[in-house]
């Protein structure tokens, strides 16, 4: 186990701490969503920004978790990817 994968695990008992990385998850998700379909698609940052409109400092923060990308900017984003965005509210289990 890495270093870091031991810290969280600490870090997840603390009932406080576990609640607000809980709240973080849909941006978890997002982020991974982001990288992986890009990747998915064989584009690097750079072409994505080429062929978006995007500058390629934007798509690197949004992968990195800097930046809140609107709904506008997800499907631009997409559809560079020959993709599509499709967001969907689920019950709480």
């Amino acid at each position: 186990m890495s270093d870091f994968k031991a810290f969280l695990a600490e870090q997840l008992r603390d009932p406080e701490f576990r609640r607000e990385y809980d709240a973080l998850e849909p941006e978890f998700a997002l982020v991974q969503v982001l990288i992986d379909a890009r990747k998915n698609a064989g584009l690097t940052q750079k072409e994505l920004s080429e062929r978006t409109g995007i500058a390629q400092s934007d798509i690197s923060r949004y992968e990195n978790g800097d930046g809140n990308p609107s709904v506008r900017t997800l499907q631009r984003l997409a559809a560079g990817m020959g993709m599509r965005v499709n967001i969907e509210f689920r019950p709480i289990a």
